[in-house]
């Protein structure tokens, strides 16, 4: 699949090509310790701490693996209700980028464009935990790098 932007700065450009060779779920797991309690007996608004993070690895000349991993507990009344971490990968083929291009459309383009995949593997596997589908907002990923950068000094490509 290619994707072609509007040159406007966000998105692709017209000139770059980024080819979404593959999509699939890398890891995931989902844990509700305190089962059939937590199902049984509701303890009030659940408080829900969501991590976000995106590495890339380099695979060939222009292509990468892409891994979102998102991870969420979600406590009420100071207990765990339940746990759920995804590594959602991609694998992609990069052309016609420039080196800070090339950064940014593999650690905020390919990330925005997989993550509505992320977000309804982590509603299932709520639904089918025995909770209501957990919905998660959409992500800014250009923050998220901005902060990767500010806090490390380096965006995590290798």
């Amino acid at each position: 699949m290619a994707q072609e932007g509007k040159g406007d700065g966000e998105g692709v450009a017209a000139s770059e090509e980024l080819m979404v060779n593959a999509q699939y779920v890398k890891d995931l797991s989902f844990e509700n310790p305190r089962s059939p309690q937590s199902l049984l007996q509701p303890k009030g608004q659940p408080e829900v701490e969501l991590g976000v993070d995106v590495k890339a690895r380099n695979l060939a000349a222009d292509t990468f693996e892409v891994i979102l991993t998102i991870k969420v507990t979600t406590k009420a009344a100071g207990e765990v209700l339940f746990l759920v971490e995804l590594a959602y990968g991609a694998v992609v083929t990069v052309k016609k980028a420039s080196e800070p291009r090339l950064r940014e459309l593999v650690l905020v383009e390919v990330p925005r464009f997989i993550f509505p995949f992320a977000r309804a593997v982590i509603a299932d596997a709520t639904r089918d935990g025995g909770f209501p589908p957990l919905l998660i907002n959409p992500i800014d990923f250009s923050e998220l790098l901005r902060r990767n950068e500010a806090g490390t000094g380096e965006a995590p490509v290798a």
